[in-house]
């Protein structure tokens, strides 16, 4: 009996990973892969570029010469590819907006090698996620979008997409960690992969083995520019209500509660009596928001809002984003050792390309452009937006200083490290810039030859000075 009974332990200790590798397929991936390509697609956009003599044309009699159709003397244009997938039978694709926000034209080339010319429903810088449509006259194949909350470190992942123009590209690894913040902007939640992710694979999707898209490959930290094991996409749990409200509204409809907010740190939850809690302190109310009417005030720390615990200050920022404008939520608080729970009404975050603010009742705000001119653009890898009153408060800037502030740098880019979000650039080789269009003049100057700038910043209230690589 004594044998007979270790002999079952072994048999049991022995199966036991086989069961925990129930969702791996036996023979490789090609069935759920043969499955799932149909609906990934490659996506090329153009791009012209006026007044930059040294961009050459494509040369007479090359495959490419049709390009140079319908360019005036001193034009030029550019094309890029990414990846995208189709998530209905009419035509509706995710991609990244970094794919396609310069584009004057994008097409979808399906894997059959049919090319759609596509239109853009809706995007959101602020999660780098756009929705285009195709029309095909049939049915397009599809595939669902899944549950990214599901997923646990050690979970395979497959990506597949377009990396370096090789359409059809399949990648294999697993989820190395959850709930990153790569400083890409205030909603960073990405899902960390070692499935290999390349120039190309952006805006593709991330499947579990059940074949459902968990996530859109966005980024990765690489400083040869190939992949090197850590990619970075957005999970279908930010991705979702963004699309939604894009194909609703052909914009996003966040909330906004007005307030600045810091992670609570163990010392600070120590002397509120909180000890090993979780939560965000507000460090600043905006006067007159709903925040100030509902009467939160500096040095409160959020517990819950809206029935669900306030995690961290980024928890906080995605849950107030993702409620409805005018909704009024239950917000519960630590001051002074006492919980209350005070009732906000939320009211809608107007944002741009180049930032956000606030507008109570829908009245559109703020003064329009003269000049025509983008309020926001990426030079160099990195993005910059003028300053409005709204990106003031978020970055804590003084009405004093002028300039471009830093909104986000690519990762992996010649850039990443050199600046960071909320820096203000305040001079570019030397030159004072307090517009998109002077730093691209400035720029466009830099990138002949690819020569470093030399830029004057102003990081928290004190300048310093940084060389900026002439290249993304």
């Amino acid at each position: 009996m004594r044998f007979l009974f270790a002999a079952l332990a072994v048999f049991v200790l022995a199966a036991m990973p086989a069961a925990g590798q129930v969702r791996l397929p036996t023979e490789g991936y090609a069935d759920i892969v043969e499955r799932l390509a149909p609906a990934v697609v490659n996506i090329a956009t153009r791009q012209r570029v006026r007044g930059v003599e040294e961009l050459p044309r494509f040369p007479p009699g090359s495959p490419l010469e049709r390009f140079n159709e319908g360019l005036d003397e001193g034009e030029a244009q550019i094309t890029s590819l990414g990846s995208g997938f189709i998530i209905s039978p009419d035509g509706v694709i995710i991609t990244n907006n970094h794919v396609i926000e310069a584009a004057d034209a994008i097409d979808v080339i399906l894997q059959d090698g049919a090319t759609l010319e596509a239109t853009v429903i809706g995007r959101d810088p602020a999660t780098d996620v756009a929705v285009l449509r195709v029309q095909a006259g049939a049915p397009l194949p599809y595939v669902n979008l899944g549950d990214s909350d599901s997923a646990r470190v050690g979970d395979v992942v497959m990506a597949i997409g377009n990396p370096f123009g090789l359409g059809g590209s399949l990648s294999v690894g697993v989820v190395s960690a959850r709930n990153r913040n790569i400083d890409a902007g205030r909603y960073d939640d990405f899902i960390q992969t070692d499935a290999a992710i390349n120039r190309g694979n952006s805006g593709g999707p991330l499947f579990n083995t059940d074949g459902e898209v968990i996530g859109v490959n966005t980024a990765i930290v690489s400083p040869t520019g190939g992949s090197v094991g850590v990619g970075f996409a957005t999970p279908t749990s930010i991705v979702r209500p963004v699309v939604q409200q894009l194909l609703r509204y052909g914009e996003t409809r966040r909330g906004w509660l007005g307030v600045r907010l810091a992670n609570l740190t163990p010392a600070v939850a120590q002397r509120a009596g909180l000890s090993g809690a979780s939560g965000a302190v507000i460090t600043r109310v905006t006067p007159n928001g709903p925040a100030a009417r509902a009467g939160l005030r500096p040095g409160d720390v959020v517990l819950r809002y809206g029935g669900r615990d306030a995690a961290d200050s980024r928890t906080l920022t995605r849950m107030v984003g993702e409620s409805g404008v005018g909704d009024e939520v239950e917000i519960e608080v630590l001051r002074d050792g006492q919980r209350m729970t005070l009732r906000a009404t939320i009211q809608r975050l107007q944002e741009s390309d180049s930032g956000a603010r606030a507008i109570a009742g829908g009245e559109e705000g703020g003064v329009p452009r003269r000049d025509g001119g983008p309020r926001g653009g990426r030079i160099f890898g990195v993005a910059l937006s003028e300053l409005d009153a709204s990106l003031r408060e978020e970055f804590q800037i003084e009405p004093s200083i002028a300039g471009l502030v830093v909104l986000g740098v690519d990762v992996g880019g010649e850039n990443e490290g050199v600046v960071r979000a909320g820096d203000v650039i305040e001079a570019m080789a030397f030159e004072t810039v307090d517009s998109i269009a002077v730093a691209r003049a400035i720029a466009g100057r830099a990138a002949i030859g690819e020569h470093a700038m030399i830029v004057r910043i102003n990081r928290d209230g004190a300048v310093t000075y940084r060389r900026l690589r002439a290249r993304s």
